[in-house]
């Protein structure tokens, strides 16, 4: 369903209504408009604090777009911003700085201490204001569980309280800001997360952490198409999200096996046709469905390298009011059958290595909501199984999460007016997301190259103000 309002407010009359009566003026979101557009271009300035561990291979992985390299100095807190590179120029940030910045990067995975933050002010204060609408905003730090010491561990942790405020506050142009987390000596799996995160495949993923850990390093692939020669399976994939998931996937080279219920065969094929992809009616709730599953990806393509859960319903009711089978049926299909399925995958060892599994939690699984009971606690229960599965699996399979928030789907298009847009507006980027967003995303954690990206749940939701 078309925002009718994101329309209104972004034409000369609407936008000075809006703002004399004090409404919200969403900016529209740049999405990715063809697969080979780079990932990030114009003018990118690359910030460091004392001891930077990441700003050379940050400088290295910008070097491979058409972006204008720049470094911060000036400071001396700043020092260690020209370890980007002899490619990069300075700027000087204790004179008036000029221009816009398509992103702002900054390493802060030297900082040992609390006085160690004021290198964060050094380079965002004079900058903020110079972020360009639609920009990006990444501040790469160490994991603070992998910190020795307090102080450290202390400073660490402050950069996501400091990186939530941030995109709050760059939102309303809609820019977006995240944080990177990084295991020490896991800079070599920097690539896909600063890639994604700076381009316009994160247009709604804002104040968001991921945690990278180390792993060997992935052999270079297709940009244009990363995926190829992988085979996907996406539950739930005759329309919306699932259709959206499964096209992106099949964009970014894959094979698509789609699944969803018989009923909605038809759907469904239209979806696998239109991308070359196979199509398979089953109930996952069924107890003989994971054995169908396992069956039918052994006949047709010997193995799967992507698992995608997508498939989920709600059943919503007060728990006072909830009959069992709504329960029951709510908790089967957005949890259950997600374990019997990697189960009967990985027993019988279609699942290859240096596969990946995503699963679809929910800001109700984060939040919790009203009537949704059942929903909230499948949801959650996702949560708790991407990261407990991620410590257990091997060879190279890594199992992450999104959480997505108010997405424009028939769904939601349903919803009652009021409801509807104050889901659409209560996130940073006052506005709901797309289909699509939720599939960019899982595209990266697709990625050959996000091995280090493993037991993470992220938000697609427009930094929404509901839930952590």
């Amino acid at each position: 369903m078309s925002d009718l309002y994101l329309k209104l407010v972004n034409t000369p009359v609407g936008k000075t209504a809006a703002q004399s009566l004090g409404l919200p003026s969403p900016a529209p979101l740049k999405r990715l408009k063809r697969v080979d557009q780079p990932f990030i271009e114009g003018n990118v300035l690359v910030g460091a604090g004392p001891g930077a561990k990441a700003a050379a291979t940050v400088g290295s992985i910008l070097g491979a777009s058409p972006a204008t390299l720049l470094h911060a100095s000036g400071q001396p807190s700043l020092a260690d911003s020209a370890l980007t590179g002899n490619k990069a120029k300075a700027v000087d940030l204790t004179s008036e700085v000029e221009g816009k910045f398509s992103a702002l990067i900054f390493d802060a995975t030297g900082l040992k201490g609390p006085q160690d933050l004021r290198a964060l002010y050094d380079f965002f204060h004079p900058t903020i204001r110079k972020l360009a609408a639609n920009g990006r905003v990444l501040v790469i730090g160490q994991d603070p569980h992998t910190c020795r010491k307090a102080p450290q561990a202390a400073a660490q942790q402050a950069l996501e309280g400091f990186v939530r405020s941030v995109a709050k506050e760059v939102g309303k142009k809609g820019s977006t800001a995240n944080l990177l987390w990084m295991a020490p000596n896991a800079d070599n799996q920097l690539d896909s997360s600063v890639r994604f995160f700076l381009s316009a495949r994160s247009a709604y993923v804002s104040g968001q952490v991921v945690r990278i850990g180390k792993a060997d390093v992935a052999k270079a692939s297709n940009p244009v198409a990363p995926l190829a020669g992988k085979v996907a399976l996406v539950t739930g994939a005759s329309r919306g999200i699932g259709a959206a998931i499964a096209e992106t996937l099949a964009r970014d080279g894959a094979t698509v096996i789609g699944l969803d219920i018989p009923a909605v065969m038809a759907d469904l094929q239209n979806v696998t046709d239109a991308i070359k992809g196979k199509a398979l009616a089953c109930d996952i709730t069924d107890e003989k469905a994971p054995k169908m599953i396992a069956d039918f990806i052994a006949k047709e393509t010997g193995g799967v390298d992507l698992v995608i859960h997508n498939a989920g319903i709600t059943r919503d009711k007060t728990l006072g009011n909830m009959p069992e089978h709504f329960w029951d049926m709510t908790i089967a299909v957005n949890l259950t059958a997600e374990e019997l399925i990697d189960e009967e995958l990985m027993h019988r060892e279609l699942l290859r290595n240096n596969g990946r599994i995503v699963c679809i939690s929910s800001i109700s699984g984060i939040a919790g909501n009203f009537g949704q009971t059942n929903y909230a606690c499948a949801k959650s229960g996702v949560i708790g199984y991407v990261e407990a599965m991620a410590k257990q699996l091997k060879n190279g399979i890594t199992i992450n999460a999104i959480a997505p928030g108010f997405i424009e789907t028939q769904m939601t298009a349903a919803m009652p007016f009021t409801i509807r847009e104050a889901g659409r507006r209560m996130n940073s980027l006052s506005q709901g997301g797309l289909p699509v967003d939720v599939a960019e995303a899982i595209g990266w954690y697709c990625s050959p190259a996000s091995a280090g990206v493993n037991g993470n749940v992220v938000r697609v939701c427009g930094q929404s103000l509901i839930g952590k």
